[in-house]
């Protein structure tokens, strides 16, 4: 798990998916390096990309910053919104704006890229040392960023980024999952994540958040619908009279998850 908390990310150097700035916040760029440092986070492995204001480069020195992210605005958009829009995949980050020795500071933390390279405004991005350049530039990490994406199995895909608690437990249902482990559901919230965490079926989105991955929708989803990329991956069940298939009994067009639309109770099959 990566940490937000800004102790834990001074003792990093900074690098590829890391950048220090100290006031420097112009939209324009930050969008990019949202998208730089979101790509060098896939190629480096990491679950979360940092932007963190207010830390003088090189040394490290917390200086503060007059950074406002919340009150900043472009084309009468709030910014946090404005950025959203031009990114594409629409990757999350979170803004976490806090005191640290008595300084204002401000923490993006930003999703890895999902299942393509990070573009704003039609362009991707990279980090290459502590600069952020066009990843059309380098073309050999253009590769290794496409290939690291084939090397991530299906399931594991990320089929709905930075869900907060609450939101995870409304689009899946995770009584279904106990029930065939047959265990009783009688646990705190907190234990119910951290075992679909176990399971593969989430994993964490910094301190406050989770991905559910695709494995954890195709099974577990209350609606299929909720999650864009697997809409239309619900499962059709057929029952013929006999082997010849050429006389329906009934069909069932599934809206929830495997698990639950096939096997749950009250389904039209029982395990």
């Amino acid at each position: 798990m990566e940490h937000d908390d800004l102790a834990t990310l001074l003792s990093y150097a900074e690098s590829e998916w890391i950048e220090f700035k100290h006031n420097n916040c112009n939209p324009e760029e930050i969008g990019q390096d949202i998208s730089a440092v979101s790509n060098a986070a896939t190629l480096h492995q990491r679950e979360v990309a940092y932007i963190v204001w207010g830390i003088e480069d090189g040394s490290r020195s917390v200086l503060g910053t007059i950074f406002k992210p919340r009150e900043r605005k472009v084309k009468g958009q709030e910014l946090e919104n404005w950025l959203a829009t031009q990114l594409d995949p629409r990757i999350d980050f979170k803004i976490i704006e806090k005191m640290h020795e008595g300084k204002p500071t401000v923490v993006f933390a930003i999703q890895p890229s999902p299942d393509r390279p990070v573009s704003f405004r039609g362009i991707e991005y990279i980090r290459v040392g502590s600069y952020t350049k066009r990843l059309r530039e380098f073309p050999e990490k253009e590769r290794a960023l496409w290939a690291k994406r084939s090397q991530v199995p299906f399931e594991r895909e990320i089929a709905a980024p930075g869900i907060r608690t609450q939101e995870v437990l409304k689009l899946l249902d995770h009584a279904s999952y106990f029930e065939l482990i047959n265990q009783a559901t009688a646990i705190s919230q907190a234990e119910i994540l951290r075992r679909l965490e176990r399971e593969k079926l989430l994993t964490r989105f910094g301190d406050q958040k989770w991905n559910i991955t695709n494995l954890g929708a195709l099974l577990f989803a209350r609606r299929l619908s909720d999650f864009e990329s697997l809409a239309r991956k619900a499962v059709r069940v057929i029952e013929y009279r006999d082997r010849n298939r050429t006389e329906t009994i009934r069909e069932h067009d599934g809206v929830e998850g495997v698990r639950i639309g096939i096997f749950g109770p009250d389904r039209l099959y029982k395990r």
